[in-house]
């Protein structure tokens, strides 16, 4: 038969190649088959579904959970600004479950954003997924988005909630995370280096070179670090702590997990990064961890959000209903994602951070999540810190 698992709507069994849902009551099943999931998310997830059977409940209970809806033959094109694993579980899901076509484009939360404003007059995209919640308050204030109230609003936390009033219902938040440091384990041993503890450390010369962090003009996480310092210090102090920051950093990248998966290989010592993308590397047996600033740190509240003129409204909405569930929340820590899922009932993963342990700064995101605001201390930074000789 194969290995199975119960949920109170009904049987989940694991086949060969295969995930398969059957309803309580029998009058539906639903297949997940493996052999169609992209390359990117086999890779990845071989080794945790073989050895973690929470994927395996985690997909079933996102299936169970939308295997009560008619398959309607539509389709929905998003665009996803986490990481592929997680967009490709998330899609492959989705599709399976709701038979609605799934097309996805992976991009930064920045790029995400210039993306909707250069189609504008005629949108390709119907919903703008994940990322940091900045760029999806600023889609909103460009009226680049549109207001939609899920029904199930009421269930998210607080924080989810006063994200989705505070951008007229243009978009919601459906996870939290704090930025930080990762660091690997064996070049710090190598090159006996201490680690880093606060934001003040990173500027001591003997980090010169070793440091990797995004960079703010494509990346939601690195402008997340303009603001958390500039929220911190002051804004004077925090681009003249940028530019000493900027003599140690070897390379900026395009986007925010790219710095904490190349110290995981070994490629620099340190990155500045949100925490939670560090234990999915460890996981897969990279020597890494991850640390937050003991002077205090900002997080993100990675957002959701429909766009203005989708061509496939109705699709949409259900998508964004359905990714609001506990069931489909789940499917983050499945895939090594352990942001704080945003529906109060979506079990947690003990590697998710606990906010309780780290010392949070009271960020401003009405402040920071405007456009203007935005823009100026990206400019600035450019001006200031990127323009600099290293």
């Amino acid at each position: 038969m194969g290995a199975y698992s119960v949920t109170e709507r009904g049987l989940c069994l694991r086949r060969p190649g295969q995930l398969v849902f059957v309803s309580a009551g029998g009058q539906r099943a639903v297949a997940l088959h493996f052999s169609k999931l992209t390359r990117t998310l086999v890779s990845t997830l071989k080794e945790t579904f073989m050895k973690k059977t929470h994927l395996i409940a985690a997909a079933c209970i996102a299936l169970s959970q939308a295997s009560v809806y008619a398959q309607s033959g539509s389709e929905v094109n998003i665009i996803c600004s986490g990481q592929a694993p997680w967009c490709s579980m998330i899609a492959v899901t989705f599709e399976k479950s709701q038979g609605i076509k799934v097309n996805m484009t992976l991009k930064g939360s920045g790029e995400a954003v210039a993306q909707l404003m250069a189609e504008k007059a005629n949108p390709k995209t119907d919903i703008f997924f994940g990322g940091t919640g900045d760029p999806h308050l600023v889609a909103a204030e460009q009226n680049l988005t549109q207001e939609y109230k899920s029904p199930l609003l009421p269930k998210l936390y607080d924080w989810a909630q006063k994200q989705a009033a505070q951008s007229g219902y243009k978009t919601v938040g459906i996870y939290s995370g704090p930025l930080g440091f990762g660091y690997n384990t064996e070049l710090i041993a190598k090159k006996k280096l201490p680690i880093p503890k606060t934001w003040a450390d990173l500027i001591k010369p003997e980090y010169k070179g070793e440091i990797q962090s995004a960079n703010p003009s494509s990346s939601g996480t690195a402008y997340t670090m303009i603001a958390t310092l500039v929220q911190l210090m002051g804004e004077d102090k925090a681009f003249d702590y940028l530019a000493k920051l900027h003599k140690n950093i070897a390379t900026y990248q395009r986007s925010g997990v790219g710095p904490i998966k190349a110290v995981a290989r070994g490629e620099a010592a340190i990155s500045i990064s949100f925490v939670h993308d560090g234990p999915g590397e460890k996981a897969q047996g990279f020597p890494l961890e991850t640390i937050t600033p003991s002077d205090g740190t900002g997080a993100e509240i990675g957002s959701m959000s429909i766009v203005r003129g989708a061509r496939n409204l109705e699709a949409a909405k259900k998508f964004y209903d359905w990714a609001l569930t506990p069931g489909a929340q789940a499917l983050g820590a499945a895939t090594l994602q352990f942001q704080l899922p945003s529906n109060r009932e979506t079990k947690v993963d003990p590697r998710v951070p606990d906010f309780r342990k780290i010392k949070m700064i009271d960020y401003d995101y009405a402040k920071y999540g405007q456009s203007a605001e935005r823009k100026r201390l990206i400019q600035r930074w450019e001006r200031d810190v990127n323009g600099q000789s290293r």
